[in-house]
Order: structure tokens, then sequence, then C-alpha cells
């Protein structure tokens, strides 16, 4: 994870930068680089957006996004995957997704990289969930496990094969279990 620079910048003086690759958040006033994706990352975040959406899209329930950027209660950070349920997904006039998210997901997923910091990665899934996301999921390809957050209560950890992981009641029609997300890793 790389920091630039150490002087504190503003939201707005942050939003005006150009965009970095890979993408850099603005958390309690500094800059911080996410690292670069890795293959057991990418993997992970190729094939879970699109199963994501495989459910919930083709119903206009929700929608899975990868590595958009959302600004809300003084943070503008990036999650892996973002869910957003259909009918809060910031529009244009025309009906088009509007390029800027200035709320929480419903849904936000982290894939845990070998360089990134564990500590601020569930600080940012914290954030959303006091900013009304339903569910948070932190996935450690390394240790082959799932912390799941949800709101207002303590975090589960999963790493039993045949267990079928937790996910928001509108998406309860998506299933997974730990071996099946892992199980990407080997195909």
């Amino acid at each position: 994870m790389v920091q630039i620079p150490a002087k504190l910048v503003t939201l707005q003086e942050f939003l005006k930068l150009p965009d970095t690759e890979p993408a850099s958040e603005y958390i309690d006033g500094r800059i911080i680089q996410k690292p670069i994706p890795q293959g057991e990352h990418s993997v992970i975040q190729t094939e879970l957006a699109p199963a994501i959406n495989f459910v919930v899209k083709s119903k206009q329930i929700a929608r899975a996004f990868s590595e958009l950027r959302c600004t809300f209660g003084g943070r503008s950070i990036v999650p892996d995957i973002s869910v957003f349920l259909w009918g809060r997904i910031p529009r244009k006039e025309n009906g088009g997704v509007a390029n800027i998210f200035s709320i929480a997901p419903d849904w936000t997923i982290e894939i845990l990289s070998p360089d990134q910091s564990q500590t601020k990665v569930t600080k940012n899934i914290l954030h959303c969930l006091k900013h009304g996301t339903q569910m948070g999921w932190l996935i450690d390809p390394e240790e082959q496990s799932v912390f799941v957050y949800p709101p207002d209560q303590s975090a589960t950890f999963y790493d039993e094969p045949g267990t079928r992981l937790p996910v928001p009641e509108f998406a309860k029609d998506f299933n997974l279990t730990v071996e099946g997300l892992f199980g990407w890793l080997l195909e």
C-alpha cells in the first residue's frame, strides 16, 4: 500500500485530482493508493461480480460493480465489489448509470491482497455499515476464509468448505459456498 503525500487534503481537493491506477482512496484526510491486484484477487473479483449479477441483475433487484468509487460520509473509497439495490443506483436523466456514486453500497465486498492492511480494509467495511450498507464481506484468499459483517452484529468467520456464505436478504437467491468461492482459484 502506497500512501501519497503525508500532507492532509480535503475531500474536495482529492476529488479534483486525476485518477490513479490502481485506484486511490480518501480516508481521514489522507490519500491511500490500493495495491495492484494480483492473481488470486483478480480471479475472485472477476468471477464473483458476474456470479452475483447473474442472480440479481436479471431480475432488476440489484447490480454488482467492480472497482467503483463510492464517496460518502467524508470518505471516498473503491471497494473491490459494490452491490447496489436497483432503485438506489444513481442514474442520469436518460436512465443510464451515473458516473458519480455519492452513497454507500448495499453490500460491500473486499478481497484482501498480500500487501494490504486487513485493518484498513475492515475500517472501510465498518464505515460502509455505519452509512447503511446491509452487509460486508472480507475475503482472504491466502487463508481461504471470509469474514461476514452484518450491521449492528458481530462479524462471523467462514472457512469450512461446504458452508453456504450469508448474503443480504435482497440477494437470498445467490448461493455460494466457501468451497465454491475458492474453487475459482483452481480453474
